[in-house]
């Protein structure tokens, strides 16, 4: 009988077992169906296992089973294939078989989407019209799916194929803990990291309310990279007082009077049928280790019920008693474990874990000081054993102190390494700038470690007097090390060696110049050179002080994260560095050839995205961003969070951006990116308080970048705190910090407090800079605001122009919508309608055919957009009722908008609009005040909607016709005065002005 064969056999009998007696026979058909070989096998081995009274477990069944497979008979007839060989179930196309036990057939495929290789696990097909198995099937999937762990086996989905449940999950390649002990104890060390690994992995479980029930060697599988992972949760069940999402019908799973799990693997409250916690797990994990320490099980017996016995009755032998070679300390655990009082034993997973690393430290601490033999001692035995009390202490404590004065020093995690570029002396163009993006891209799967990112280090080239594009020489690195302050540099070389390369990283303090750590690796040709790489950042992370645990959560491999080819992250890396110089269009050829030679190289369609972006091709910017989206399990988890995190932003889900950020901040909390990000999203929705705190926390993180003081100056804006926004400014020019979007918010900042002198001196700094599309929406808004609307229209122009220059669609789109609602405003709808390509201008010059088209084409492309469908879209057909005299039903479809208001004048404008077509003069005063109160968000509001400038200033017209109609005359002439003096040199032709000018007169 071949291997697979014995386990359907196998599996098959430990399912007859758990039901009673009076069902098996049923069962048995059912289970078997068509299959008379397998019944008569299954049922030989259950009259041979009742006269022996021996179980599964024991040598005779075995050979019970070898003995059937000898009387197979050679002309049975083939049943029609029904393997999924060669079939495609869903987007997995199905490669081979890779083994079967009792409850699953496990093949391997290739998802066709992501052209990755993934296990696919099916019930046996004995077993597909069992419920209880079905039921156990689905519990598997629901509960380790639910769990995102590196020691637990990935549940990426579940599919179906002929009405049956898939489990889709990580494609493993090593050995089961049960193959690895067939060749005796495992090693010292190894058993050490066993235990780490497993006990972590059931931290995490309990910590999600998840027993898994069955942990046994069968269930451990050690991958090649010796990273263990648990599999199998088929008899998961919740912790009590938990709710996690797994299968809730315990009752269905099992036969009354049977235990669930494996006999010999059990805890004593198992064994007793009682209800068992997470510490039954934990004991379990005890009976696992004592077997890999010592090649043997700790509770043993002829049949099921002496096994049950002995857990509840025997104690074990001391583990180093069998094996002499286990360090002490060993046997200490493992008792612990085993305790039969679950009070006795460990109480939480953590504190096996914490005990394990204690002694795995310990040990490696011990083989390094046993590594240098002592001096010869003969001849001095009497005089050593007379002084040894006095002589050990002082030892010690020489030991001690020497380690502790010579170790290598570590790095905090409070500490900022500045990466060097390569020495290539290999004569390959490949290699320049490459291997020092790649070497980033490892190192900052480490939330421990923090990489000085590339516009901090251009920042400094720049107060160096050197270009941003400079090569980051050993030298370059360690002068911006020692002005930055920060605590040490990488160099990395490579060079021939024969065929081979060689690869060198070593990290350098800036004071002292001394050397944290060093690793060489070889790669034996050119393909190898990314792995090489990735395997000596990996080593370093260890040596710099990192934790093994984060190392092991935290480190896809280099040719995984990024890409297998030198030259499509060659190509990469260039367009990287001239992105940071703000040449998005000049990157995008780069990109694209990056993606031609690596269809899958995620992060390049991503920064594709971010360059479209730029460019103002906001089609191709979502297209490029969801394909690195749909490539996510391709990356690091560093980028995967910037992805996610951007994806969602571009898709205008506000929710899951801000969701993603958190995760970011989370799993990276020394990165400041993730805060500026979540500023972002907090600033777009009005919370201006907590977009004020994430950028703080984005600046402490990283104190000499731009992006998080721009959120803390358009938070204070709209928060009317342009005193600290102006505290802030004049500390940013001192320092020097200050690029364009800075100083577009220093004019705003002038504009909105009417300082001219200010503003004269941004608008020459913006002067003859390709940046000075900026600087003309700006004046463009501030003409807009003062009702000089040929000169405003002009201005709009000439930025848009720029813009288009500067290859920014997007932004020169932006002016001529801005252009267009001042004439919407103003009441100048012929421009409007020979534009024809901005909904909500259109909307309220009352074309609602064309506003309709447009937003419906919005909708498509923002289907979940969370601003979009709150704010945007109801202030569009807002507009549009109240050309259609129906001003209640604008009231109700602003009503969503309400949470987003503070920072969208433009829906708290238009509900004031629709108050006063309602006769109701008070509502309507109260939101024009909203308006004119809170004039940084009003008048132009750079993160946003900038170059409006009308808003603020119409308010006050709103304003005084809401008096009017509250019968407070006086109050009404002042805010007509207030309008007609602010626009005293408006334009004497807008319409709007002329009506303003009319009411006035008849007021007075």
């Amino acid at each position: 009988m071949d291997s697979d064969r014995w386990k359907q056999v196998d599996g098959l009998l430990q399912a007859v077992l758990e039901r009673q007696p009076e069902e098996r026979d049923a069962f048995l058909r059912n289970a078997c169906g068509a299959d008379e070989d397998l019944e008569r096998e299954v049922r030989s081995l259950l009259t041979a296992q009742q006269q022996a009274g021996n179980f599964l477990e024991t040598p005779a069944i075995e050979e019970a089973a070898q003995a059937l497979a000898q009387q197979q008979r050679n002309d049975n007839e083939r049943k029609p294939d029904s393997s999924p060989i060669g079939r495609t179930i869903s987007h997995y196309r199905v490669i081979g078989k890779l083994g079967a036990g009792g409850m699953g057939v496990v093949y391997e495929a290739e998802d066709i989407r992501l052209n990755r290789r993934v296990a696919l696990k099916f019930l046996p097909e004995n077993l597909a019209h069992d419920s209880k198995a079905l039921q156990r099937f689905k519990r598997e999937a629901y509960a380790a799916s639910s769990l995102n762990h590196a020691s637990i086996c990935t549940i990426y989905e579940v599919e179906e194929h002929d009405g049956q449940p898939v489990i889709v999950m990580e494609l493993l390649e090593g050995e089961s803990l049960k193959e690895r002990i067939r060749n005796g104890p495992v090693p010292a060390d190894e058993l050490l990291d066993l235990g780490i690994q497993t006990s972590d992995a059931l931290a995490a479980a309990h910590a999600k309310g998840i027993i898994h029930r069955d942990i046994k060697p069968a269930n451990i599988f050690v991958a090649s990279s010796e990273r263990v992972k648990i599999l199998d949760f088929g008899l998961a069940k919740a912790v009590p007082g938990h709710r996690p999402e797994i299968e809730p019908d315990e009752e269905s799973l099992t036969a009354d009077g049977v235990v669930p799990g494996t006999t010999a693997y059990m805890s004593p409250e198992q064994v007793q049928g009682e209800e068992i916690d997470a510490r039954s797990d934990l004991f379990s994990l005890g009976v696992v280790l004592y077997e890999a320490a010592t090649g043997q099980r700790p509770f043993v017996g002829k049949n099921r019920v002496l096994i049950m016995n002995a857990i509840l009755n025997e104690k074990p032998v001391a583990p180093s008693r069998v094996n002499k070679e286990l360090p002490a300390g060993v046997d200490a655990i493992i008792v612990k474990a085993l305790a039969k009082d679950r009070e006795q034993r460990y109480q939480q997973a953590s504190e096996m874990r914490a005990d394990l690393r204690a002694l795995k430290r310990e040990t490696d601490s011990a083989r390094v000081i046993t590594s240098t033999k002592p001096a010869d001692a003969k001849g001095r035995s009497k005089r050593w054993k007379a002084i040894v009390p006095g002589a050990a202490a002082v030892l010690v404590l020489s030991a001690g102190t020497y380690f502790y004065f010579h170790r290598a020093p570590k790095l905090t995690n409070r500490d900022t390494i500045i990466l060097a570029d390569f020495t290539n002396t290999t004569g390959d163009p490949v290699f320049d700038g490459t291997l020092r993006q790649g070497l980033a891209i490892q190192l900052e799967q480490s939330p421990f470690l923090k990489i000085m990112d590339d516009e901090q280090v251009q920042q400094n080239l720049r107060l160096m007097s050197l270009a941003p594009a400079s090569r980051i020489t050993n030298q370059i690195a360690h002068d911006i090390c020692v002005r930055y302050g920060a605590t040490a540099t990488i160099d990395g070389s490579i060079e021939n060696l024969g065929k081979n390369y060689v690869i060198t990283l070593q990290a350098t303090t800036c004071q002292g110049g001394g050397t944290l750590a060093r690793e060489q690796v070889q790669a034996g040709d050119k393909e190898q050179v990314l792995n090489a790489l990735g395997t000596a950042a990996t080593a370093m992370r260890a040596k710099l002080g990192e934790s093994l645990n984060s190392i092991q959560k935290l480190n896809r491999p280099l040719e995984q994260a990024t890409t297998p080819s030198l030259e499509a992250l060659q190509n990469y890396t260039t367009a990287h560095s001239v992105m940071d110089q703000g040449q998005f269009l000049t990157a995008v050829p780069l990109l694209e050839r990056a993606v031609a030679l690596d269809p899958d190289f995620a992060m390049a369609y991503f920064m594709l995205g971010i360059a479209y972006d730029n460019a103002g091709d906001i089609e191709r910017s979502r297209e490029y961003t969801q394909k690195a989206f749909g490539l996510i399990d391709r990356v690091s988890e560093f980028e995967r969070d910037l992805i996610m995190a951007n994806y969602y932003s571009y898709d205008g889900q506000s929710e899951k951006a801000m969701d993603a950020n958190r995760l970011g901040i989370q799993n990276y909390p020394r990165f400041w990116a993730f805060h500026n990000d979540l500023s972002v999203e907090y600033i777009d929705l009005g919370q201006f308080e907590e977009g004020l705190k994430e950028g703080q926390e984005a600046a402490g993180l990283q104190p000499n970048v731009e992006p998080p003081y721009r959120r803390q100056l358009d938070a204070y804006m709209g928060l009317g705190r342009l005193a600290e926004a102006k505290q802030l400014a004049e500390k940013l020019r001192a320092q020097g910090l200050g690029g364009a979007r800075i100083h577009q918010r220093f004019l705003e900042m002038a504009y909105v407090e009417g300082d001219d002198a200010a503003a004269a001196r941004e608008v020459q700094w913006f002067a003859g800079k390709p940046a000075e599309y900026l600087s003309f929406g700006l004046q463009a808004a501030n003409q807009n605001s003062l009702g000089h609307r040929r000169e405003s229209s002009r201005l709009y122009q000439r930025a848009a122009e720029t813009a288009l220059r500067n290859g920014l669609r997007n932004a020169a789109a932006e002016f001529e919508e801005a252009d267009a609602r001042a004439d919407a405003l103003s009441g100048n709808c012929q421009t409007v309608q020979r534009r024809g390509r901005f909904a909500l201008a259109l909307a309220m010059c009352g074309d609602a055919a064309q506003a309709e088209k447009l937003a419906g084409e919005t909708s498509k492309r923002f289907p979940n957009g969370t601003l979009w469908n709150a704010v945007h879209l109801p202030a569009i057909r807002a507009a549009l009722a109240l050309k259609h005299d129906q001003p209640a039903k604008a009231v109700e479809l602003l009503a969503s908008a309400s949470p987003y208001e503070r920072a969208y004048p433009e829906a708290v404008y238009l509900r004031g609009l629709a108050y006063l077509s309602l006769h109701e003069g008070a509502k309507a005063t109260v939101e024009f005040e909203k308006i004119l109160d809170h004039k940084g968000v009003s008048w132009g509001s750079a993160w946003q909607h900038p170059y409006w400038g009308q808003f603020y200033s119409l308010s006050y017209l709103g304003l005084a016709r809401g008096s009017v109609l509250a019968g407070d005359p006086a109050k009404a002439g002042k805010a007509y005065q207030d309008f007609l003096t602010l626009w005293k040199d408006a334009d004497p032709d807008i319409p709007i002005l002329k009506q303003a000018k009319a009411e006035y007169a008849k007021l007075q």
